[in-house]
C-alpha cells in the first residue's frame, strides 16, 4: 500500500513538472513573437523611423512584465467572482491552488506574454508619425487595465465565460482586442503625410527592408505554436497531448493556407504576387485559428486559414480607400481576421453558439475601441500623440532616439 501511495505521489509530480515545463517552454515561444513584431514592423516601416519603433516594441515587452506583475494578473485571474462584469483585487498573482496541475508562476508566465502580443498590435498601426512617450503611456494603461479587464470576462470567468463565448488562445480577447485599440489611435492620428492625395488616390508607402519583414513573419509562425499549443494548458497525459498535436497541425496549416490564398488573391487582381501581402495572409490565417485549433478537421482548419488570407488582402485595400493608413495592416490582420475567426467558431465547435460569440465579438471590440479612444483623447490634448510635419518628414528616429538604424544610408548634410 505504501509503495502504491509513493507511486501515485511520483506519477503526480511528474505530471505536474511536465505540465509546468510546457507551460514554461509555451510562453518562451510566445516571448519569441515580440521578437518576430519587431522585425516585421521594422522592415515594414521607412529607413528613418526604424530604431524608433524597435524601441517601441522591446520597451512596450518590458512594460507589459512589469504592469501585468504588478496590477494586471491580479485583475485578470485572482480571486474573481465567476460570471461577474467587476473584478476583484487580490494580492500580487494569488497563491498556488492545492489541486494545482502546474506552478502558479508558469501560468503567470504564459499570460504576461500574451498581453505584450496585444500592446505590439498596436505599435505597428501607429507607426511613423505617433510620439514615442505618448505611446509608452498608452502600452501601461492597456496592458494594466484595458486587457486584463476584458481578458477576465472571458479567462478569468467572468460573464462572458458564462454566457458560452469561446475563444481558444485569443482570436478576439488577444488580437482583436489589439486591433481595436490601435484603430481608436489611428482614427485620431490620422494618415502619415502624402499617402493619400486630394483627389482620392492611394500612394504606396514601401518598406526599408522586406528580407527583415519576412524573418519577422517566419519568427511570428513559429512562436504561434507556443501561442496555441500552450493554450491547450496541459501534455502530460495521453489526451492532452494529442490534442496538443493536433493543435500544431493546424496551426500549421491555416498559416499555410493562408499565405498561398493570399498570394492567388494578389495574381488575379493585380497580376503580381505582392511578398507582403503574402506575409499577412499567413498571419491571418494564423490569427483567424487562433479563436479554436483544437476542434476543426485538419481540412477545416485549412479552409479557415484559406478565407482568411483571401478576407486580410480585401480589407487592407478596404481600409486605405477609406482613407486609415495603417502602415503593417495590422487592423486586418489581427482585427478582421480575429473577428472571422471567433465568428467561425461554432461551425466546428459543437458547444459554441453564433450568439455568444457575437455578444464577445461586440463587447471586447467595445471596451477596448471605446476606452482607448478615451485615452488616447486624453494624451492628444494633454502631451498631443502626434510628431510635428518636420519630425514626420526628417523620421523619428532623430527626433526620439538619436540613433539611425541604417546610418549608412542617412545623408549627413553640410558634410
Amino acid at each position: 500500500m505504501e509503495e502504491l501511495t509513493k507511486l501515485g505521489t511520483s506519477v503526480s509530480e511528474l505530471s505536474f513538472a511536465l505540465n509546468t515545463f510546457y507551460f514554461l517552454v509555451s510562453g518562451a515561444l510566445v516571448m519569441w513573437m515580440a521578437a518576430g513584431f519587431a522585425m516585421l514592423e521594422a522592415g515594414l516601416v521607412r529607413a528613418k523611423n526604424t530604431t524608433e519603433i524597435l524601441t517601441k516594441n522591446f520597451v512596450l515587452y518590458a512594460i507589459a512584465c512589469v504592469t501585468f506583475l504588478l496590477v494586471g494578473y491580479n485583475i485578470m485571474y485572482v480571486d474573481n467572482v465567476a460570471g461577474g462584469w467587476l473584478p476583484s483585487f487580490g494580492a500580487l498573482i494569488g497563491s498556488q491552488a492545492a489541486d494545482a496541475n502546474h506552478a502558479l508562476e508558469s501560468d503567470f508566465f504564459f499570460q504576461v506574454v500574451f498581453v505584450a502580443t496585444a500592446m505590439s498590435v498596436v505599435s505597428g498601426a501607429v507607426a511613423e508619425r505617433m510620439k514615442l512617450w505618448a505611446f509608452l503611456i498608452f502600452a501601461v494603461v492597456l496592458t494594466a487595465v484595458l486587457y486584463p479587464v476584458e481578458g477576465y470576462w472571458t479567462w478569468g470567468a467572468g460573464f462572458l465565460n458564462a454566457a458560452g463565448f469561446s475563444d481558444f488562445a485569443g482570436s478576439g480577447i488577444v488580437h482583436m482586442a489589439g486591433a481595436s485599440a490601435a484603430l481608436a489611435g489611428v482614427l485620431l492620428l490620422g494618415p502619415r503625410k502624402g499617402k493619400y492625395g486630394p483627389n482620392g488616390q492611394v500612394n504606396p508607402i514601401q518598406g526599408c527592408n522586406l528580407p527583415l519583414a519576412t524573418l519577422g513573419t517566419f519568427i511570428l509562425w513559429f512562436g504561434w505554436f507556443g501561442f496555441n499549443g500552450g493554450s491547450q494548458l496541459a501534455v502530460a497525459d495521453a489526451e492532452n497531448a494529442s490534442a496538443v498535436a493536433k493543435v500544431f497541425v493546424n496551426t500549421n496549416s491555416a498559416a499555410a493556407f493562408g499565405a498561398v490564398s493570399a498570394l492567388i488573391v494578389c495574381k488575379m487582381v493585380w497580376g503580381k504576387a505582392d511578398l507582403t501581402m503574402v506575409l499577412n495572409g499567413a498571419l491571418a490565417g494564423l490569427v483567424a485559428i487562433t479563436a479554436d485549433p483544437a476542434s476543426p478537421s485538419l481540412v477545416m482548419a485549412g479552409i479557415i486559414g484559406l478565407i482568411a488570407g483571401a478576407l486580410v488582402v480585401f480589407s487592407i485595400v478596404g481600409f486605405d480607400r477609406i482613407k486609415i493608413d495603417d502602415p503593417v495592416g495590422a487592423c486586418s490582420v489581427h482585427g478582421v481576421a480575429g473577428l472571422f475567426g471567433v465568428m467561425v467558431v461554432p461551425v466546428s465547435n459543437a458547444e459554441a453558439t453564433f450568439g455568444a460569440q457575437a455578444l464577445g465579438a461586440v463587447t471586447i471590440f467595445a471596451w477596448m475601441f471605446g476606452t482607448s479612444l478615451i485615452v488616447w483623447g486624453i494624451l492628444k490634448v494633454t502631451m498631443g500623440i502626434r510628431v510635428t510635419e518636420e519630425e514626420e518628414y526628417n523620421g523619428v528616429d532623430a527626433y526620439d532616439c538619436g540613433v539611425d538604424a541604417y546610418p549608412e544610408f542617412v545623408t549627413v548634410k553640410n558634410a
